[in-house]
């Protein structure tokens, strides 16, 4: 039934102006809309609607990543324009916060302005 439609990601924001300062502004995404439910942006031709909301509990765990080429790059940009990125103790990561795992993935996490946590990711 929904093979071959276009998908689209979720969440909440409780405050839209810090949210679209770090979404565009730290993360660079391409902003699409701005209305009285929602900031719109474009992911790469999949759309994510930032649902404006008054409260909000954040999960504990990785809401949205990307898969990027050169994850060094990568941090080290988002880094430049404000971005924090998160250190775990049970994790050995390097000096950027990248974490070497397993699969031979390296994988860096930061937190957006209402708590959820969103992950990059360069696959081997």
């Amino acid at each position: 039934m929904l093979d071959g439609c276009s998908p689209m990601t979720l969440w909440r924001r409780r405050d839209s102006a810090r949210a679209r300062a770090f979404y565009e502004g730290v993360l660079g995404l391409q902003f699409v809309c701005d209305d009285d439910f929602a900031v719109v942006y474009d992911l790469a031709g999949i759309e994510l609607r930032v649902q404006k909301v008054r409260a909000l509990i954040p999960q504990p765990h990785t809401v949205l990543g990307w898969a990027v080429p050169d994850i060094d790059a990568a941090v080290r940009g988002i880094a430049a324009r404000g971005g924090v990125f998160e250190r775990y103790p049970r994790l050995a990561q390097d000096e950027l916060g990248v974490w070497p795992s397993p699969s031979g993935a390296r994988i860096a996490w930061l937190k957006d302005p209402g708590g959820n946590v969103l992950s990059i990711i360069e696959r081997p």
